[in-house]
């Protein structure tokens, strides 16, 4: 474990081990974010899944009521009438084959793609390699493939997140930034909730939201009672 600076220490002794409803932790976590710039709130969730085992995986989207309070850069791919239209809606960057090329080249300045299926074949083909690993490859699971790119580009600039366990069953999310009122963290929290008790696996058994932290970006972490 990283050795901890005088200030974190300070922070978790304020937390101490005992679990905080959510309302008491939406509260906390704000007083506890106090470095010099708007520190993101972030969810942690322990998921009573076992992860090798793809049927017990879990992914999904899911639209915050507040957002994340930060700005998301996507980018359209896409050809036709639907570059007007990905523009129009908010895009960062919208095109086709010369977009391609220019992320093949190096250009990964964005936060999240969009794409209309007839540009999955070029993508999957010359993209998936450089864009898989790190999350950003185009999916209909996701939300990202779809003929509606304007709609997909909205949803994302609105606060869309998408959501996926690691390797050990934990999901972990961005739920808003420490300038939001508690009430709107609980908010967006239950939205998240909501929405992995919406895509708990049919394969998992047992307790199935284990655990629940709340952190900031640098400050401890607090337990939250389920």
């Amino acid at each position: 474990m990283p050795k901890r600076g005088k200030r974190y220490r300070a922070l978790a002794a304020q937390v101490g081990d005992k679990p905080y409803s959510l309302e008491e932790a939406s509260t906390l976590i704000r007083s506890l974010a106090n470095a010099r710039f708007d520190e993101t709130i972030e969810v942690h969730l322990k998921l009573g899944i076992d992860p090798k085992k793809t049927d017990q995986n879990v992914r999904g989207t899911v639209a915050l009521p507040h957002g994340t309070g930060r700005r998301v850069r996507v980018i359209a791919i896409t050809k036709g009438d639907g570059l007007a239209a990905a523009e129009q809606a908010g895009a960062d960057l919208a095109g086709g084959e010369e977009l391609i090329n220019r992320i093949s080249d190096g250009f990964l300045d964005f936060d999240a793609v969009v794409a209309t299926p007839d540009m999955m074949a070029q993508i999957g083909s010359r993209l998936a390699r450089l864009l898989g690993p790190r999350g950003l490859l185009p999916n209909p699971r996701s939300g990202t493939v779809g003929q509606d790119i304007a709609g997909m580009v909205r949803s994302l600039k609105a606060g869309r997140i998408e959501f996926r366990n690691d390797k050990t069953g934990v999901v972990h999310a961005p739920v808003g930034k420490a300038s939001f009122a508690p009430e709107q963290l609980s908010e967006n929290i239950r939205a998240l909730l909501g929405a992995l008790e919406a895509a708990k696996p049919a394969a998992a058994k047992g307790v199935y939201l284990r655990s629940l932290h709340l952190s900031s970006t640098m400050g401890p972490a607090l337990l939250v009672s389920p």
